[in-house]
């Protein structure tokens, strides 16, 4: 049954329709749990609370479904005004973008100079870029992408998936450029193809890939809930005697608030991902992928 809804929660998050309608209705069916609102001002109260809990974000304009110059612009111009709040409010937090939103399926150099013109707002601000990685379709181009925006500047990393077979040839591959990554399992839904299909497997590679970026000295965001990779990393870095400043441990918002609260009194690093927007619904539906336990909020909320 599990099996069942993470698909059908896959599928949806893909769903123009379905997202549309969402929008009508707002955050009501439950979303607010794992979304700081429809605005940039909700979210950096958001980001407040976070850092009074010793705990640094980063910080997303939710965009999807992005079809025209006009729109691209638009998501461009949120993660702008993102930044200047950022800057304005003095609070500690990164910029998360996505490469779609920036204009990726219309026209690549649209989405470079999108890109570019955000890097350079991030520098003026002495901030940083993280480059989120979307589906297999969009994974070689969001890479390519990554090592051109490298060659100028040194404020921008990326996300790589540790389900995908490719990843480590990949993690090989950015280390020419000193890639700082942001790792993750990943959460779209894949072919058999293109992705280990068993949870075992990607755990494993996950594993292998931390190891491989931490111990080639590249610095290292690792983004988990699970509490068995966790305690392998820090084993890791323990036995390497690699400074805590060259990692740091990244969740989202509105899950395990205690393992990120204990991972910091135990002195490490803790970032949260923090998006916001009125484009929340295929985040949402791939949180609740993730963890197709937490659909009760969902059925609990339409019904208020």
């Amino acid at each position: 049954m599990e099996a069942v809804l993470r698909s059908m929660f896959q599928s949806i998050a893909k769903n123009a329709a379905a997202n549309k309608l969402a929008k009508k209705y707002g955050l009501r069916f439950g979303a607010q749990r794992f979304v700081a609102g429809e605005t940039v001002a909700s979210a950096i109260e958001c980001v407040k609370l976070l850092n009074a809990r010793k705990i640094a974000a980063t910080l997303d304009h939710l965009g999807e479904f992005v079809f025209t110059e006009e729109e691209a612009k638009h998501s461009a111009d949120m993660c702008l005004l993102t930044l200047d709040h950022i800057y304005a409010s003095k609070v500690e937090s990164h910029l998360s973008v996505k490469l779609t939103s920036l204009g990726l399926d219309i026209n690549k150099e649209l989405c470079m100079n999108n890109m570019r013109t955000i890097l350079e707002r991030a520098q003026q601000y002495d901030n940083f870029v993280r480059i989120d990685m979307e589906d297999f379709s969009h994974c070689e181009a969001a890479i390519e992408i990554y090592e051109q925006l490298r060659k100028k500047y040194d404020n921008v990393g990326l996300v790589i998936q540790a389900y995908l077979y490719r990843t480590e040839e990949d993690i090989k591959r950015l280390h020419q450029i000193a890639a700082n990554l942001r790792l993750v399992k990943g959460a779209y839904k894949e072919s058999p193809n293109v992705a280990f299909p068993e949870k075992a497997d990607v755990d494993e590679n996950f594993k292998k890939i931390i190891q491989t970026h931490l111990l080639n000295s590249y610095y290292t965001a690792i983004a988990t809930h699970d509490e068995n990779i966790i305690d392998f990393a820090k084993k890791l870095v323990s036995d390497h005697q690699i400074k805590t400043s060259m990692f740091e441990f990244q969740m989202l918002y509105g899950i395990r608030v205690d393992l990120q609260n204990k991972l910091v009194e135990e002195g490490y690093k803790v970032r949260v991902y923090v998006p916001y927007g009125v484009d929340w619904f295929g985040y949402f539906m791939r949180r609740l992928a993730e963890r197709p336990a937490n659909s009760w909020f969902v059925l609990k909320n339409l019904f208020k």
